[in-house]
């Protein structure tokens, strides 16, 4: 009991240590992404507590990527970080193939529908 005890004190104390040299914006980003965390969990729905919908993932993979390189795997997360790479790339694809769709021209020229 005394050697939990110890050990829970120490990983407590090399944690603290970590947070004083990172960062205020890296800090900040954590933060938000564990509390988006906790508010999926404390959903009232129990099946939508256990899914993420689409705006959440889109939501954790943009605040991922603005962490610093060596964060992401530092912290906690409900997701794997290759999950969330896995969703930002698939939100990069499907901005660029939105734009990249070809749009009439509006005054008639050629291409016009």
């Amino acid at each position: 009991m005394a050697l939990k005890l110890i050990y829970l004190v120490m990983t407590r104390i090399f944690a603290w240590a970590r947070l004083a040299v990172q960062d205020s914006t890296a800090k900040n980003i954590e933060m938000l992404i564990l509390r988006h965390e906790l508010a999926v969990a404390q959903r009232r729905d129990p099946l939508l507590a256990r899914k993420l919908t689409w705006a959440d993932r889109a939501w954790l993979a943009l605040l991922a990527r603005l962490l610093p390189s060596g964060q992401l795997p530092k912290i906690r997360l409900i997701v794997t970080p290759s999950t969330l790479l896995h969703w930002h790339r698939n939100l990069l694809r499907r901005r660029w193939a939105h734009r990249s769709r070809r749009q009439p021209k509006p005054w008639g020229g050629p291409g016009a529908a």
